[in-house]
């Protein structure tokens, strides 16, 4: 099993949510957890259209961290 890394930011109209290791894999939604549902959608459809065209599906290679400042 793969895990992507998701980022999800708050917008004016709900949240946004992309995967750095899919670049242009993006989604949206009205709550947190419909962004969640939306992006893991998305993903699952980007890898199948990848794996119909022969292409390597991407491994993930990204990760996060928090910086804490004084």
């Amino acid at each position: 099993m793969k895990k992507y890394l998701i980022v999800i930011e708050e917008t004016g109209s709900g949240y946004l949510a992309y995967s750095p290791d899919l670049p242009g894999c993006v989604s949206t939604g009205w709550t947190r957890g419909e962004v969640e549902k939306n992006i893991r959608r998305a993903i699952l459809s980007r890898l199948e259209d990848l794996r119909q065209c022969g292409d390597v599906l991407p491994n993930p290679h990204t990760y996060s961290s928090y910086v804490e400042l004084p």
